[in-house]
């Protein structure tokens, strides 16, 4: 109940859901009370903003800080695991099996398998618990995917009990002990991931995937016409960033370094 509770509430507070309602709160008062100056301020801000959400220098720029804080892993260190975390997924057994990963699941898995790749004798861990009435695993779905992709069954594990990174965290702990790993997972998430794993004892390498905020040219027009596109990368950052306002108000979870 908790649980579900903290993910409306968080869906709530996302942008579209949230300047939408606020825009519904303005079109009340200007057809319902004798605020009506109040009610057209309201539309117009929440109007304002959605628009400013939704252009990508500013939808970037917010979420950029979170996307570079770790730089994409092309390095020779040697790790026994290598850990992707859970996302969006559903299952329809008639679809090609990367199909049934949504958002930032399948770059995860990618990444996954590429890191597998150039470390062949790891281990990949895919983490994440069966979502509502759906039959299957996100952590079962991605290893699906890695599977038809040439990495062998026998080189994959399956946690499909967590439901949130914490748990993820403490999930892995259980299984690799002190053995040296990567942790893939989008680039924006990774510092929340990163304080989460360094909490329960654990030194992962940062090992990003879904890298979003574009500092490459772009043109002219994709930078001036607002987008769903920009809108979701805007999403992104107030994702995260109340994600880790309630990871500090938590306290000790998530906010303790390997050692302290």
């Amino acid at each position: 109940m908790l649980f579900t509770l903290k993910k409306v509430i968080g869906g709530l507070l996302l942008p579209l859901p949230f300047l939408l309602l606020l825009m519904a709160a303005g079109i009340l008062l200007v057809w319902f009370t004798g605020w009506q100056k109040s009610g057209k301020t309201v539309i117009s801000v929440s109007w304002l903003l959605l628009l400013l959400l939704s252009l990508q220098p500013l939808a970037d720029r917010l979420l950029l800080p979170l996307d570079r804080s770790y730089p994409t892993w092309n390095g020779s260190e040697k790790v026994d695991y290598i850990v992707v975390l859970g996302g969006g997924y559903t299952f329809n057994p008639a679809w090609a099996p990367s199909s049934n990963l949504l958002n930032n699941s399948l770059p995860r898995v990618a990444e996954g398998v590429r890191q597998w790749q150039r470390n062949p004798k790891s281990t990949l861990i895919f983490t994440g618990a069966a979502g509502g009435t759906n039959p299957k695993s996100s952590a079962w779905v991605a290893a699906q995917v890695a599977e038809s992709l040439g990495v062998p069954r026998e080189h994959i594990q399956i946690l499909d009990q967590p439901r949130d990174t914490a748990d993820e965290a403490q999930a892995v702990k259980a299984v690799v002990g002190e053995h040296p790993l990567l942790l893939v997972t989008s680039a924006n998430h990774m510092p929340r991931a990163i304080r989460f794993f360094h909490a329960v004892g654990l030194t992962p390498i940062p090992a990003p995937a879904n890298q979003l905020a574009i500092t490459s040219p772009l043109n002219g027009w994709e930078r001036a016409i607002p987008s769903s596109i920009w809108l979701s990368h805007s999403e992104r950052a107030v994702y995260e960033t109340l994600g880790t306002l309630l990871q500090r108000l938590k306290g000790g979870e998530g906010s303790a370094e390997p050692g302290k």
